[in-house]
């Protein structure tokens, strides 16, 4: 069955940057997508940002803004979450989660995912 491990999470000062990474296995990622996911404490889970097996992205929060971006590298199996001019706001346990499918814009809904990781913290503070 399909496997998420994220790595990455940190203590970072407000404005820095941050990249998590997402180690996939048990499954082919020409027919899965792959999406990073946060949850603050207290809150709902949000859907950060989602790449299908069509390689197709979509930023869900501030896309406007381009403070996250994110790729995947079949050869080596992992999806990575680059994220830049980092707030307070977003800190969090960031979580990568998949399903299969070529494409991956309902990833919005965090429910409609069947497989997930254990997260990452992050944590932005001065």
């Amino acid at each position: 069955q399909p496997q998420l491990v994220e790595s990455g999470g940190d203590l970072v000062q407000p404005g820095g940057s941050l990249r998590l990474s997402c180690v996939t296995s048990g499954f082919s990622l020409d027919a899965y997508g792959i999406g990073w996911f946060r949850q603050a404490p207290g809150k709902e889970r949000e859907a950060v940002s989602c790449i299908g097996a069509d390689g197709r992205s979509t930023v869900f929060i501030e896309p406007e803004q381009d403070r996250f971006i994110i790729s995947r590298d079949d050869t080596m199996r992992t999806v990575d979450l680059q994220m830049m001019r980092l707030r307070p706001e977003d800190t969090a346990v960031y979580y990568c989660g998949s399903d299969s499918g070529f494409s991956c814009g309902h990833y919005r809904d965090y429910t409609l995912l069947p497989y997930w990781g254990q997260g990452t913290q992050v944590t932005v503070s001065s």
